[in-house]
């Protein structure tokens, strides 16, 4: 069966669960009831963000506020002890001592698996903290930038030991992390460092998200940094999975991947990596649906290790993205092909996005009955067709109007059809099909995103069926013809 992955702030989680005990909570003494969303929703991934011993240099580059305004727009009544480092600016894999250390984890981990769901963490091959383990001893590990650099570009390097400069690490296409270093994988030295790092993770739990995971491919490490650190020779993904399949045959590795780089990664051994493509498609204004169409029908060995989202960390919360077509969003999200990632607090429908610098979160009121959707169409999720049915568009009637549209997932005897409006008027329907042909309406297992409610009437003829959409509704009909 396909992941499916909640995502959890541990800080944030456990400092909001401490608040409302009244006393600090670690990982092993989270209370069952905090888990309770884990069973309801039947996931199969926790991926804890934030794990990782802090680092005190990120935190104090936190707290100047530099460049971090959103910290300040998230909390009016912002105080120091909220300001903490990035989960991303690692010094060092080694548990943090504020969630309870290693022991708590390796606990919190047999619990999760009592109850039938594994334990995901953080792997960030790019960069480390500035104040990582391994600087003292090893500055080869990291790209070093010339005096003569330093001068040209002061803000993309660390001055480490006097007169001696480490580069930040970066994306080609934005500032660099002024609380991080850049790796150097022109090193071959440093690829046994990282994948013994990556080791000691896969000792801890049971699958890895790696962060930028297409920030180290060859040639795109080569094109940022080969003026600088020379040229990286040989890829490094292929011999990091296959040496940690070796000791764990079954450990899932998520890439966090960016510009088409997808099939490439999964070649490379990944599981599934992120799809952002459909985030991109679904969530732009309007929506995408020739693009869409496309990227749904593509081949079925791309489809299924893709991993879809309409939220988590990096991204603006799906209430806030999509508004009233958060439920319709989740509708298309749960019923293509792939891993599913949801966020924390994404079920509740929260708006505020929390920076990852802050270990608490602003107060807002949440959704019960978006949650209520939600675990609704976990169930249908589960179903065998929508874990295995091919992917087939469907051509509706509604005069080009671009904001509606439909799929069908099929295996032998169920079709699922999936019709989706994303406009704010209703709109007439009518899907033709074969598998439509002599059903009666009481075969039809029917639900509508507007849940309690049911869809409107519909009116099956022959292989044709019509249905009014609601605005903003999704609306999915099963019919099961053996």
């Amino acid at each position: 069966m396909f992941p499916l992955v909640y995502e959890i702030n541990t800080r944030v989680w456990l400092k909001d669960i401490s608040a409302r005990l009244g006393h600090p909570v670690t990982l092993e003494a989270v209370p069952d009831e905090e888990l309770q969303i884990l069973l309801d929703g039947k996931f199969t991934h926790v991926w804890l963000m934030g794990v990782w011993r802090p680092s005190r240099f990120s935190a104090a580059i936190a707290a100047s506020h530099q460049g971090r305004p959103e910290l300040l727009d998230h909390l009016k009544d912002l105080q120091p002890e909220d300001i903490v480092s990035s989960p991303y600016s690692i010094p060092a894999y080694e548990v943090s001592e504020t969630i309870g250390g290693h022991e708590a984890l390796v606990a919190f981990r047999q619990r999760l698996a009592g109850m039938g769901v594994k334990l995901m963490l953080d792997f960030v091959p790019n960069h480390m903290a500035l104040d990582n383990r391994w600087l003292p001893e090893h500055p080869e590990f990291f790209v070093t930038v010339s005096k003569h650099e330093q001068c040209h570009d002061p803000s993309s390097c660390f001055e480490y030991t006097r007169g001696k400069y480490l580069a930040h690490g970066k994306d080609p296409y934005f500032p660099p992390w002024s609380d991080t270093l850049q790796i150097n994988y022109a090193n071959p030295a440093t690829h046994e460092m990282m994948i013994h790092n990556l080791s000691h993770i896969s000792d801890l739990c049971d699958g890895v998200r790696c962060d930028v995971a297409m920030l180290i491919l060859k040639d795109v490490f080569n094109t940022t940094w080969e003026n600088l650190a020379g040229k990286m020779t040989e890829e490094f993904w292929p011999k990091a999975i296959q040496a940690i399949r070796k000791k764990h045959p079954e450990f899932l590795f998520l890439a966090e991947s960016y510009w088409n780089r997808e099939w490439e990664l999964q070649q490379m051994g990944f599981d599934f990596t992120y799809d952002k493509p459909f985030y991109d498609y679904l969530g732009a204004s309007p929506v995408n649906v020739a693009k869409l169409k496309g990227h749904l029908l593509a081949d079925w060995n791309y489809q299924e290790k893709l991993c879809r989202f309409i939220e988590n960390h990096d991204e603006v919360r799906a209430s806030e993205r999509f508004g009233p077509n958060h439920a319709v969003a989740a509708l298309v999200m749960l019923t293509s092909p792939g891993m599913n990632l949801l966020h924390q607090g994404q079920l509740f429908g929260l708006k505020k996005k929390i920076p990852v610098q802050l270990i608490r979160h602003s107060k807002e009121p949440s959704h019960k009955a978006l949650l209520h959707l939600y675990l609704q169409l976990f169930e249908f999720h589960r179903e065998t067709v929508f874990q295995e049915g091919h992917t087939e568009w469907l051509e509706l009637n509604t005069n080009g109007q671009s904001l509606c549209f439909g799929y069908c997932r099929t295996i032998p005897g169920v079709h699922a059809f999936i019709l989706a409006n994303f406009s704010a008027t209703g709109i007439d329907t009518r899907v033709n099909h074969p598998a439509l042909a002599g059903l009666e309406d009481s075969e039809l297992t029917a639900f509508s995103t507007r849940f309690p409610e049911r869809p409107h009437e519909r009116q099956l003829a022959a292989s044709s069926l019509s249905i009014r959409l609601a605005p903003h509704e999704g609306v999915l009909l099963i019919a099961k013809t053996s």
